[in-house]
């Protein structure tokens, strides 16, 4: 649909290393033995495989006559405990200021109630008609390579998050429970090839052939035309405390058996920068802004983001996120009530979707991360938070299509081994 995805709990193999110095002193002399060099290190040693839990609830206090909390994507049942994931990964991270040839991969699936949005078609669709499923997240290959500049290349091959956006799929990276209406409406997961060039310190280069969002081949593809993306990464400006990074993917993303032919030349365009700046140890800024436009209807899409955390203790940090977001014709916002619903919308196929039309949306939404450290346990977190949800538009999208504006009061808990 620069990466979009969890931070994974892991425990690590390492490799020992032993070393010994005897020293040896007389009254005239005084040998020292050095220590020898350390083992080197398998490739093997460097594989990790995690799992991670993480489970919430939204109360909505108006109690929507269809259950939904309007505009929300992994937490979009009201009043409802969610199991919203339990994550298996296995992984060898690539080392990308390596100066040697470096190989890795990840291989990432999920069970709960988020994998009715973490699809790729043609893979585990209509596995179960449940609300809780299962998915693959991510399944490819890592290769670091020195060549090209004296940074080198970074590949990823296979199935895999999107770089766009702030937020993620990964719930332990992000500050709340809840989700940015520019993560939910934007892309999630590519199926290609990525390429990052670090051109030098300070500038990476970005590019990617895929087959659209959240799809595969033939089947798997909800047209017959390929998509890619292309970007720019700056790195260690302000004396290291801002970062930037702006994409754009694009493509044909419409499905053909939605709107025929068209669907192999009507274009969307995805355009996302976000800039973090950490102004102290404790003080972090986040900016994002997002374009997105779609040939077939021509609806457009704007959002503006903005996020401050502030880390009050070393296990506690406090959370703001504002947002505006104008959905122009009622194209990218809407409603999945059905567990198939965002597959089989994906796919062109009948479903039970709804949006509200033309709306200008803000969100704002005030938490904290508690994350106390345990023994054995490599992530433990509370995330409770309050929203408010508000159209500008004077339209009525929330609680059943009925009111201009939704509270909510929720919290998840994430445990990570």
């Amino acid at each position: 649909m620069t990466t979009r995805g969890f931070l994974l709990a892991s425990v690590p193999l390492l490799a020992f290393w032993s070393a010994g110095t005897a020293f040896a002193q007389t009254a005239t002399q005084a040998a020292t033995v050095t220590a020898p060099p350390a083992a080197p290190k398998t490739w093997a040693s460097a594989i990790t495989f995690g799992a991670q839990v993480d489970a919430g609830i939204t109360g909505n206090f108006d109690r929507p006559s269809d259950g939904l909390n309007y505009g929300r994507l992994f937490d979009d049942k009201a009043n409802t405990v969610l199991l919203n994931n339990l994550q298996l990964t296995a992984t060898r991270p690539i080392d990308s200021s390596s100066s040697n040839y470096d190989l890795g991969f990840t291989l990432q699936g999920t069970y709960g109630s988020d994998a009715r949005y973490t699809h790729y078609l043609g893979e585990f669709n209509n596995l179960t008609h449940d609300r809780n499923q299962f998915s693959i997240l991510q399944a490819d290959l890592l290769l670091h390579a020195p060549v090209l500049t004296k940074g080198g290349v970074d590949f990823k091959l296979g199935q895999f998050a999107t770089p766009i956006g702030y937020e993620t799929i990964d719930p332990s990276t992000n500050p709340f429970y809840s989700h940015s209406y520019n993560f939910n409406f934007g892309p999630f997961q590519h199926t290609g090839l990525q390429a990052v060039v670090h051109l030098n310190p300070t500038v990476d280069l970005w590019g990617q052939v895929d087959t659209g969002l959240s799809t595969t081949f033939d089947g798997g593809d909800n047209n017959a035309e390929p998509a890619g993306l292309f970007g720019i990464g700056l790195n260690n400006i302000a004396g290291g405390k801002l970062t930037v990074l702006a994409l754009m993917h694009l493509g044909p993303e419409d499905a053909v058996n939605a709107i025929g032919s068209a669907a192999n030349r009507d274009m969307r365009y995805e355009g996302d920068v976000v800039a973090t700046y950490k102004a102290t140890d404790k003080l972090t800024f986040v900016a994002e802004g997002q374009w997105q436009h779609d040939d077939s209807i021509g609806a457009d899409s704007y959002g503006l983001a903005g996020y401050i955390s502030y880390a009050l203790t070393p296990t506690l940090t406090a959370n703001f996120r504002g947002e505006v977001y104008r959905d122009n014709a009622g194209f990218f916002v809407a409603a999945f009530p059905g567990n198939l619903d965002a597959a089989r919308a994906l796919n062109g196929l009948p479903n039970t979707s709804f949006g509200a039309g033309r709306q200008t949306y803000s969100e704002w939404t005030w938490g904290v991360s508690y994350k106390p450290v345990i023994p054995h346990v490599a992530l433990l977190a509370f995330r409770p938070e309050i929203r408010w949800d508000k159209s500008f538009s004077g339209g009525h999208p929330f609680n059943g299509l009925s009111d201009n504006g939704s509270f909510t009061l929720a919290g998840d808990v994430i445990l990570g081994f």
